[in-house]
């Protein structure tokens, strides 16, 4: 009876501690609020619906979203790139132009994430870096990811 007790504990406690490590999907109109309240409609030519569309092509709304590209690894619910962006400790040459840990970048604090986006699309003149947006989004009636938000 008591090992099964300490299992059943240790479940309790890896079922607590699992959903952590699988990082937050953020309901769709909570993170069109997000990006409302942080500037992004008409930000660089750009609709808070080329950025949901974005968010969702590239991570899912996933906080915790990572991609590796064998060279390089995309990191966040932006998948914001190590090679140019972010430092991983791993990428040789990491231009780090975020000035950040790519770590910060799957935590559910958003702050650093919109920050270092909106220098990419800044220094991009939009969002034509993310390959999400350019295969799935450009060009496209993407009313449907604000509607009802």
């Amino acid at each position: 009876m008591r090992k099964s007790m300490l299992f059943l504990g240790f479940l309790v406690f890896l079922g607590l501690a699992l959903p952590g490590t699988q990082g937050k999907k953020i309901p769709r109109c909570e993170m069109v609020k997000i990006l409302r309240q942080n500037g992004f409609q008409g930000f660089e030519g750009t609709t808070v619906a080329d950025w949901m569309c974005l968010v969702k092509h590239e991570s899912d709304y996933n906080t915790k979203a990572y991609h590796d590209n064998g060279s390089s690894r995309d990191y966040g619910i932006f998948q914001i790139n190590s090679k140019y962006w972010c430092n991983d400790g791993k990428t040789s040459g990491s231009k780090n132009a975020c000035k950040i840990s790519c770590s910060k970048l799957q935590d559910d604090n958003l702050g650093d994430d919109i920050r270092c986006a909106k220098k990419i699309a800044r220094e991009a003149h939009g969002l034509s870096p993310w390959y999400g947006w350019k295969n799935h989004c450009r060009g496209k009636d993407l009313s449907s990811f604000v509607r009802g938000c």
